[in-house]
Formats: C-alpha cells, sequence, structure tokens
C-alpha cells in the first residue's frame, strides 16, 4: 500500500505506539489464532450452512451462514477495541438496527472496510454486511474462502466485465427478508495525495466540484446498485472514516500500534430522498463527497467530527464470552481433525478443495426449489 498521510489536529498530536518484542510476540499469536479459527470455522461449517443448507432455502442459509461467521468476524473489533486500545468515535446519526442499506464510504487506507465491523457489530449486522471489493483479495489464503461464503462481490474494475458479475450477485440480494448492508467505496482505491492531485486535474477538465481530503468518486457502480436494490432498501448510510495518529496498514493492526483513534461519522439519508434517475443519483453522490471533503476538513482543524457519542462501548463481558465460544469450537474442530477418525480428515480435505475450486470458480450453489422453477420458466419461455 502506499503511503497515506493522517489527518489529525494540530492540537492533539497522539503519538503511535512503539513496536516492542511483546507486540511482536502477541500480534503473531493473534495472527495464529485468527487463522486457524477461520480455517476451522469454514472447513466444518461452510459446507452445511452454505452448501448444504443453501440447496433448500438460501434464506436460511443466509442467517446461518450470518449467524456461525459473525461469531469470527466478532474477534476482529475486539482485538481493535480491546486488546490493541484503539479507540473508536462514532459521530453523527445514531442507525437503528436491522434495516437494509447501501454502505458507501471513503477509502483511506487498506482496513477501512474491517473497522465497519465495529459499527455493524453494535448494530446486529456483522454477519450481514457484503463487500463490493477487487477480485485479487479472494486469492489471500484462507480469508478469501471466507469472503466467497459471505457472498462478497469480487470486481475486475473493468465494466465491461464487472456490470454481469453485479447484475448476477444483486439479483439474488433483493429478498427484503434477508438483512443486507452492501458496502461500497466509490472512489475505487485508497486515498494519496498523487491520486488526489489527478482526482483533481480531472475534476478541472470536467468542471466538477475539487477535493483535496477525498477522490473523485466513480459513479457508475454506485449508480447501478441503487438501481438494482432500490425497491428492498431503507436507506444509505454515508459513512467518513479519519485516523490519529496515523493511518493504519493491516500488521499494524495485527500489531497494536496504530492508530490511536478511529473516527467515524454516519449520516443516515432515506432512500427516497435520493434521485431516482441515474443522471441525479450520480450527482448526489458526487455531492456527497463534496460534503465529506468538508467534514474531512472540519476533522483536520478540529481533531474530531461533530455530534459525538453515538454509539456506547463494546462491552468487555459480550467479547470475552464470543472469544470462547469461538476458540471453544475451535478445539473441538481441531480435535476431530488430528486426533479423530480418518474419516475427519478426509471430510477436512474434500472441503478445502471444494472451498478452494468455489472460491477461484466463483460458484455458489442454486436452491433446488428455484433451480427447478428456472429451468419450468425456460422450458415454457422456449416452447412460446
Amino acid at each position: 500500500m502506499e503511503a497515506c498521510k493522517p489527518l489529525k489536529s494540530d492540537n492533539n498530536r497522539l503519538m503511535h505506539r512503539p513496536l516492542t518484542p511483546i507486540r511482536i510476540l502477541r500480534g503473531l499469536l493473534c495472527l495464529v489464532v485468527f487463522l486457524s479459527t477461520a480455517f476451522m470455522f469454514l472447513v466444518y461449517f461452510a459446507p452445511v450452512s452454505a452448501v448444504m443448507l443453501r440447496l433448500f432455502s438460501l434464506h436460511y442459509s443466509r442467517k446461518a451462514s450470518s449467524f456461525l461467521f459473525g461469531l469470527w468476524l466478532a474477534l476482529w473489533p475486539f482485538l481493535f477495541e480491546k486488546i490493541n486500545g484503539t479507540k473508536v468515535v462514532f459521530s453523527g446519526d445514531m442507525v437503528p438496527e436491522g434495516e437494509r442499506v447501501l454502505l458507501i464510504a471513503n477509502h483511506r487506507t487498506e482496513v477501512d472496510w474491517m473497522y465497519l465491523w465495529d459499527l455493524a457489530l453494535r448494530k446486529g449486522c456483522l454477519g450481514h454486511m457484503k463487500y463490493i471489493l477487487k477480485s485479487s483479495l479472494m486469492k489471500l489464503p484462507v480469508l478469501g474462502w471466507g469472503f466467497h461464503i459471505l457472498e462478497f462481490i469480487a470486481v475486475e474494475r473493468k465494466w465491461e466485465i464487472d456490470e454481469a458479475i453485479l447484475c448476477n450477485m444483486l439479483s439474488t440480494f433483493k429478498n427484503p427478508q434477508d438483512p443486507l448492508w452492501l458496502v461500497l467505496f466509490p472512489e475505487g482505491t485508497d486515498f494519496t495525495e498523487e491520486k488526489c492531485k489527478k482526482s483533481r486535474e480531472f475534476a478541472a477538465e470536467a468542471k466538477l466540484p475539487m477535493m483535496f481530503n477525498v477522490l473523485l468518486p466513480k459513479t457508475k457502480g454506485f449508480c447501478f446498485c441503487l438501481e438494482a436494490l432500490r425497491g428492498s432498501l431503507n436507506a444509505v448510510y454515508d459513512v467518513t472514516l479519519a485516523y490519529k495518529h496515523q493511518c493504519p496498514s493491516f500488521m499494524d493492526n495485527v500489531f497494536g500500534v496504530d492508530p490511536s483513534e478511529v473516527h467515524i461519522h454516519v449520516q443516515r439519508i432515506p432512500i427516497d430522498e435520493i434521485p431516482a434517475t441515474a443522471k441525479g443519483a450520480a450527482a448526489w453522490l458526487t455531492n456527497r463527497f463534496k460534503l465529506k471533503d468538508q467534514l474531512l476538513s472540519y476533522f483536520k482543524d478540529q481533531g474530531h467530527f461533530p455530534n459525538q457519542g453515538t454509539e456506547e462501548e463494546l462491552s468487555t463481558l459480550k467479547c470475552l464470552i464470543n472469544f470462547t465460544v469461538v476458540i471453544f469450537f475451535t478445539m473441538i474442530f481441531a480435535y476431530l481433525t488430528f486426533s479423530s477418525s480418518i474419516w475427519f480428515k478426509m471430510y477436512v480435505g474434500l472441503a478445502c478443495v471444494y472451498l478452494s475450486s468455489a472460491t477461484y470458480f466463483n460458484i455458489q450453489p442454486l436452491p433446488i426449489l428455484g433451480f427447478v422453477q428456472a429451468m419450468f420458466y425456460c422450458k415454457n419461455h422456449s416452447s412460446e
């Protein structure tokens, strides 16, 4: 990742934590725990919740996967807020639980998307988040399997390819009974001063607003998602992220050296307040990023966003209970894998083969009833 300059207050410069031997050992232990728990959850739960159950009910398959893998995802806010001691400050609107939303956010660094889990956990939607992300991330060992099981949308950043991918995936997200937080970073890449300069040059040529803390948003993907899901969405959440002391990398989070604070500003816009036309929605998004640019300028000057304190701190007790449950299941699965029958070893091997191939070829099983109905429809349609 290219270096990113922090947004920080001149009045409150917080020093980042030094990388001590203890932090290195703790970080390596955390990596082992996170990867081992992810692996065991995926190979034992995914074939049941995301394959067999999905053959009979897409709705209940998603409920089961969201609950089971939400347990694992909750380890990350626990790491950020309780183990690393990063202060997460929420501001703006207090959003309700249980909404179906399209969430847009600025993209400061490679781990912005992970801090959105802190908000989702507080709203009971952690396992229901689906990100639109670059396809190369699906190649990450173990984690790529998880992205696939949770139905993240992998794109190539070429509209002639991505349009069909989005159309196919979004068509399965329209059931109002399925909770949904669809996350999109309209800038398309993380912020750097060099990219910002090029963005301003393009804005000057196209007579668009000049921005200094964000990049000019790409509107096509946003408009496409909005049009496809508008009938089943409650709102759009406009989230703005800023960091103290400096923008973190993934390894900064693992070792707990940065950031000292994460500020998350949330604005809820009801879906009926957003223009229905593609042109109007594109102009609306550009204006939102202009307001986001101003909000980040405010953060630079004041060291915080307006209207702080909209969310409570995570419960340490609940975090510890969740951690204990995850470790308990992992220990059972590890015992079954290494100290039990050969059949469990074969099951794990077959699960790994399936997860690898399903992720690589983007295979999502169709519910049997839905498949039969689709075949019946095609047969009737061809005979007319």
